[in-house]
């Protein structure tokens, strides 16, 4: 059992404290189709990133911001089987509110859709990709979380469960406990996590002291 010391928590939202795979999966295949992609390399390409970035990536020819549009749409009206993670619920009710934020790279709107389908709690600083200039990989999004709780990236912890998010948290300075809910530990490890864990269920805090155990 690993002790870590922290003064923040910044937890990424979709594999990490709600399961939206279904959802996600049957929004981008239907999306890949339509575009002649190829659906599975679309889905792996979409996770952990704002779908605008994935957009640009594979069909820079057309007009990013509409097919956005699109997609959001999509996401928002599909939410069946939309539900919290194991140990994801208990895990939030035991750290102070003021200590921890989600940080994530869905749209506010979508995000917040999200977290009212699993019966998450929406944090008042909550940081989504309408709030950055820059998405996961890059440093931005987890930096203004730990600037949303008033702490340092350095003293905070990021939960993740994607590479491109991994990279992001380590990039800003900050330590990453990775979850195998959606990549293998060997991709996980690569990324760079400092711990693996199997879900949220494997994390206590001892009397709210946000010290966090990892199993």
């Amino acid at each position: 059992m690993v002790r870590i010391r922290c003064r923040g928590v910044l937890f990424d939202l979709d594999g990490v404290l709600i399961d939206s795979t279904p959802a996600v999966e049957r929004v981008w295949k239907r999306w890949a189709t339509r575009h002649g992609l190829d659906p599975q390399e679309v889905v792996k390409r979409a996770h952990g990133r704002p779908s605008i970035a994935t957009i640009r990536e594979l069909l820079p020819q057309v007009d990013a911001e509409s097919e956005n549009r699109v997609v959001e749409r999509a996401e928002i009206k599909d939410i069946a089987g939309v539900v919290p993670l194991p140990g994801a619920l208990d895990l939030l009710r035991v750290l102070p509110p003021e200590r921890w934020t989600i940080v994530t790279s869905c749209t506010r709107r979508l995000a917040e859709v999200r977290l009212h389908a699993a019966g998450v709690m929406i944090p008042e600083k909550m940081v989504t990709c309408s709030d950055v200039e820059n998405g996961k990989p890059h440093p931005e999004p987890y930096l203004k979380g730990a600037a949303a709780l008033g702490v340092d990236a350095a003293d905070c912890v990021v939960v993740e469960d994607a590479p491109a998010g991994i990279r992001s948290g380590k990039a800003a300075g900050a330590r990453v406990l990775a979850l195998r809910t959606t990549a293998n530990e060997d991709e996980l490890r690569r990324a760079g996590a400092d711990w693996v864990v199997g879900s949220c269920g494997d994390v206590r805090v001892d009397d709210g002291e946000l010290l966090i155990a990892a199993v």
